[in-house]
């Protein structure tokens, strides 16, 4: 008859990987001549289990350098944009004891079009979040009732005497 444990473990018991875009437009002071860069920063989020989906909430500053007055002044706008998410999971298994929420970014926001449209500049923001559900599950192993063998157990005093036997203390005195 087979002896069985059960072991009460964390687990990973749903993951997966998203890619979201969005545009943004912002207004501008003065009309832009060109668009001389485009960054994202400062990323933060957070994800909240809401039945069988995920709700993620974050923010991220953009910074958009760009010129005007025919490309002889610059000016950097600052924006920080705010977004919430929604991640549909598949159903998690009723022997889950609990669950954890760990979002990831996989791959980071970054600026990947920008537009001037008068005294507008449009852009678009790309990024990839990675989500997995941790649970404490139970898993049932087949555990053994036989014991282990005994290893013997040398002990060096034994070896030194061994060897202190076979060593000839006047082998410089010996004649070749």
């Amino acid at each position: 008859m087979a002896n069985f444990k059960e072991i009460v473990t964390k687990a990973v018991i749903a993951k997966g990987k998203k890619s979201f875009t969005s545009n943004h437009s912002v207004k501008v002071n003065n009309a832009p001549s060109t668009i001389l860069g485009c960054w994202v920063i400062n990323h933060n989020f957070n994800g909240v289990k809401n039945g069988d989906s995920i709700i993620i909430t974050g923010s991220y500053d953009v910074n958009i350098w760009y010129s005007y007055d025919n490309d002889t002044k610059t000016e950097v706008i600052r924006e920080t944009n705010n977004y919430k998410e929604k991640v549909n999971m598949r159903p998690v298994d009723e022997d889950v004891l609990s669950e954890e929420i760990i979002v990831r970014s996989l791959k980071q926001p970054n600026c990947v079009k920008v537009n001037i449209d008068g005294e507008n500049i449009d852009y678009s923001i790309e990024k990839e979040l990675g989500i997995e559900l941790v649970g404490d599950v139970k898993v049932k192993i087949e555990a053994s009732l036989e014991e282990d063998p005994w290893e013997d157990i040398v002990e060096e005093a034994r070896v030194d005497n061994v060897i202190d036997k076979e060593v000839k203390e006047d082998y410089l005195e010996e004649k070749i």
